[in-house]
């Protein structure tokens, strides 16, 4: 098999592997796409990872270890060969590679109406899910989404099936209007960001984000930081109305269940349930075949450059 190793900063590179023997409780798994997570394999590729934060950064089956070379990614759609679910295409948190042995309790069945490359968004999903249990949504209330990426988008197609929600989502790229009202949000660029927000939620990856979620935030209101920064440091006017206003910040990371459903949802059943929540064709908007496999040493770095024209979840088809 090949699989796809980062090895040094802007650089990855196809290895042929040899497939050791399959266990018992494995699955023999053949790609049929895979995506790219913009935000995380940035950092990835470009070597950011800070060291503080490489047990915690992991991905559950990746190889190698931080900073390289590092064999990394979380969201392969592939078909059962051998093992359990023979037959199945499945969801698996797994890096870029052609064929690959999984632990068969980590191979989450994809829904039969769900197709493969929107099936690429479970672990985005999973995350925007996460985020929507942290954040404890109300009906009626004023939300903000500060953050038209993909984690940005599944969150507000999430938030806007609550009744009564008054959803907003703020993005400098205007091209992504037409997205978020599909999901029947209203979209304004950050200078027109409504204030007086109740739940604000943060997925832009830049720290000028988290100052307009302050700045948009209603009195007591939660904002839930949805994005990482690697080793980049964010400063916050913590002074000035932060303390007035008795406003809230939470982290929210889907390392872990919220704490809202620990307890009552297992990593497993909470995938399941982000595979369950993909059944919405809206949602092909957000996905698109940018490159075969064989193609994506060589395209990667542009793939994940800040600012990357194409879909907002860039799919490796594997053929």
């Amino acid at each position: 098999m090949r699989a796809l190793w980062y090895v040094a900063p802007g650089r990855a590179e196809l290895r042929q592997e040899a497939l050791p023997q399959r266990a018992p409780d494995q699955a023999l798994v053949r790609t049929l796409c895979s995506a790219l997570s913009r935000g995380t394999e940035r950092l990835v590729l470009e070597g950011r990872v800070p060291e503080s934060q490489w047990p915690a950064m992991r991905a559950p089956l990746m190889a190698g270890e931080f900073p390289f070379p590092v064999k990394y990614g979380y969201a392969a759609v592939g078909l059962v060969e051998e093992g359990a679910l023979q037959g199945r295409r499945v969801f698996v948190l797994h890096p870029h590679q052609d064929r690959f042995l999984a632990p068969a309790s980590m191979c989450i069945p994809v829904p039969d109406a769900v197709p493969d490359a929107r099936a690429t968004l479970g672990a985005n999903m999973e995350t925007a899910l996460n985020i929507c249990w942290d954040a404890t949504p109300l009906p009626g209330e004023r939300v903000l989404v500060i953050g038209a990426g993909v984690v940005g988008l599944l969150a507000a197609a999430l938030l806007a099936r609550i009744p009564g929600i008054a959803l907003t989502v703020c993005d400098r790229d205007a091209s992504r209007a037409a997205l978020v009202e599909a999901f029947g949000a209203r979209f304004v660029t950050p200078e027109a960001a409504p204030a007086e927000q109740e739940l604000v939620i943060h997925a832009s990856g830049d720290p000028a984000g988290l100052l307009l979620a302050l700045r948009c935030a209603a009195f007591e209101a939660r904002i839930v930081e949805a994005s990482w920064y690697g080793d980049r440091a964010v400063p916050l006017p913590l002074g000035e109305a932060f303390h007035a206003r008795r406003l809230r910040i939470l982290s929210s990371q889907v390392g872990a269940v919220s704490p809202a459903m620990r307890g009552r949802r297992t990593h497993a059943e909470r995938l399941a349930l982000a595979l369950a929540l993909l059944d919405d064709p809206r949602l092909d908007a957000l996905v698109g075949i940018v490159a075969r496999f064989a193609e994506l040493p060589t395209v990667l770095p542009a793939l994940l450059a800040p600012g990357a024209a194409g879909p907002p979840c860039p799919v490796i088809r594997y053929d």
